[in-house]
């Protein structure tokens, strides 16, 4: 048993479109604002709910456009849907480099926006289109674990790269320009992918382009009137959707930690923020690089996908009651941990979730019901946002994450899936 597991691991070759892959992945994530987003808005005198209100803006920017993006994308082809993206993503680090106010964060965050929604579930579609043409479908959970990994790699070297620039300029702000750089790189490794990767529509007729819209359109509709297919996007989602919105908190835990250290008397405070801040999110993003890679090992330990899913849902929302918890008790160290539980079990269900989604679509619209997976996923972003900023603000963040904890917890019955027959 033990002997075809490890073959079914090596069955596919890392060739150059492999690292491609992981490139795109690298670059991606070399996001220097990541790790100080939310001390940023802080910084500049937002309050919690207003941050959390830019990031709903965010998230039902892209939940009305996730669906046309993935019909565009499967339409008039993969590649040319990701170069806008990358387009739109660094207009918007330039609006949120000269920005001041609430308004222009808003603008900010709405390009932002129409680059992921253009982005998510565009390039999963194309890694499984290559996995198809290859014949490597039955290695998704590893080979999207690999590519995954990459990602993760490169939010750990972004959140050095991030400390350094801020503990050298003191600024916050001008991580923002400096993220431009990896996305334009990113830019140009699209045009360099293989057209193949594009789908089966690669022209621009209207005619052909009309008639691919119906059939994508009309196949979507009927793949989201199928329940399992729902209920098992809603799994997936949920938690993703948690996870986004609440994962720029622990930047406040950290703040608090760094400021709480006695030996960092040689700098000021926004140095040592920086350190602390940019050493966690490197050891916190290599272990989760490690988790995403070794997700298909972890799936093989469970009889049934199903059994891994709805295990760790619950699991990763008891996680932020704990971390809630230590930090309201000041055992910030803890709540470190506690929180640090929540990036590995993303890492490790995100991969299981997806591959176990695409097996059960359509694969003439995976990129349409992909992107339908990262809908759901924003709309609950959405929900959450604002949730968790009112009660910081009111009650304080350990509070917060107890609250919306237990509300999560609470509706994860109907979110449970039932093992296939």
């Amino acid at each position: 048993m033990q002997k075809n597991k490890k073959i079914l691991k090596q069955r596919f070759n890392k060739d150059l479109q492999y690292y491609k892959f992981c490139l795109y992945g690298f670059l991606k994530n070399l996001r220097f604002f990541d790790a100080f987003i939310l001390l940023f808005f802080l910084e500049t005198g937002l309050s919690y709910l207003q941050i959390g209100t830019i990031y709903t803006i965010r998230e039902i920017a892209v939940n009305i456009l996730e669906i046309p993006s993935g019909i565009v994308a499967d339409a008039l082809g993969r590649r040319r849907t990701m170069i806008f993206s990358f387009v739109s993503y660094i207009i918007s680090f330039v609006i949120f480099y000269f920005a001041a106010h609430y308004y222009l964060f808003a603008i900010a965050i709405l390009f932002y926006a129409f680059g992921d929604a253009f982005r998510t579930g565009t390039h999963k579609a194309m890694i499984f289109e290559y996995l198809k043409i290859k014949k490597w479908e039955d290695q998704k959970v590893y080979y999207y674990g690999h590519t995954r990994s990459a990602s993760q790699i490169g939010s750990a070297i972004s959140s050095l790269i991030a400390a350094a620039i801020v503990f050298y300029t003191g600024t916050f702000r001008v991580i923002f320009i400096c993220s431009v750089v990896p996305y334009f790189i990113d830019l140009l490794l699209m045009i360099s992918y293989p057209k193949e990767l594009d789908g089966e529509l690669k022209g621009f007729k209207v005619n052909l382009m009309k008639q691919q819209f119906k059939t994508v359109f009309k196949t979507f509709i009927n793949s989201v009137k199928n329940i399992k297919i729902l209920k098992i996007t809603a799994n997936l989602s949920v938690y993703s959707g948690f996870f986004k919105v609440s994962k720029d908190y622990l930047q406040t835990i950290l703040q608090t930690f760094a400021l709480s250290l006695p030996f960092f008397f040689a700098i000021n405070d926004k140095q040592q923020i920086s350190i602390v801040v940019g050493i966690s999110y490197f050891v916190i993003y290599i272990i989760t690089s490690f988790a995403a890679r070794n997700s298909g090992n972890f799936s093989n330990l469970f009889k049934k996908l199903t059994i891994v899913l709805n295990f760790s849902l619950i699991l990763g929302f008891a996680m932020g009651i704990f971390s809630g918890l230590f930090y309201n008790s000041e055992f910030i160290f803890l709540s470190i941990i506690f929180f640090l539980m929540i990036f590995i079990i993303e890492n490790l269900r995100k991969p299981i979730g997806i591959a176990y989604l695409s097996d059960r679509t359509d694969k003439n619209v995976l990129a349409t019901i992909l992107s339908f997976e990262s809908q759901v996923k924003t709309l609950s972003a959405a929900i959450f946002a604002p949730l968790i900023g009112f009660f910081a603000d009111k009650y304080g963040v350990g509070n917060s994450f107890i609250i919306v904890s237990i509300i999560a917890i609470l509706i994860s019955p109907f979110l449970i899936l039932k093992a296939n027959k």
